[in-house]
């Protein structure tokens, strides 16, 4: 059987074109590979693009903004960083540029912080907890995970004043103690 090797790209149509492109790239860090008043193309690696926007505005000029019907749709898309200094430190430059997530969360299997773009589109930003795949599919069959499927709300800062001063990547890690995460209205499911 055969299967995708990765995931390529995202496409959003989109009549906040501008905005988005200044989001993608602060956020991302991305590079413009192509543009003109209708279509961008961007990436952030060496991918020949990871990102395309649709300036809906010119594309249909007539047309208008239409909300998706409550409780369909991508509920997000999720992006795993290296390392839990990387995720951590992606999170201080995002801070620094006025972007905040929505969710701070152990999830158990990852250290998650989501983000909403200018359209609302949400985004995971994560690090994987486990130590390869098998201890992760082991730990979503635990005990502990079906007592709490979300994971525990996290303090990003705490985190990264802990990363800054040495702290090993196998604590920053480590499941916290706490109650079960509320789940922000606005995202729905994990």
């Amino acid at each position: 059987m055969a299967r995708p090797t990765k995931l390529a790209h995202v496409v959003y149509m989109t009549r906040r074109f501008d905005e988005m492109l200044d989001w993608y790239k602060v956020v991302f860090e991305a590079k413009v590979q192509y543009e003109n008043p209708a279509f961008a193309f961007l990436t952030y690696d060496d991918e020949h693009h990871r990102f395309a926007f649709v300036n809906m505005s010119v594309i249909a000029p007539d047309g208008e903004v239409r909300d998706m019907p409550a409780g369909v749709g991508v509920n997000h898309v999720g992006y795993t960083f290296a390392n839990p200094g990387e995720l951590l430190e992606t999170y201080a430059r995002l801070k620094d540029a006025g972007i905040t997530p929505y969710w701070r969360v152990h999830h158990g299997v990852t250290l998650s912080v989501y983000y909403r773009d200018p359209d609302g589109n949400r985004m995971e930003f994560q690090v994987d907890c486990c130590a390869n795949a098998d201890e992760a599919h082991m730990y979503m069959k635990s005990d502990a995970f079906a007592a709490n499927p979300i994971g525990v709300e996290i303090d990003p800062d705490a985190l990264l004043m802990q990363y800054r001063s040495g702290v090993s990547s196998e604590q920053l890690l480590a499941m916290p103690v706490g109650p079960p995460s509320p789940v922000p209205p606005e995202h729905g499911l994990m």
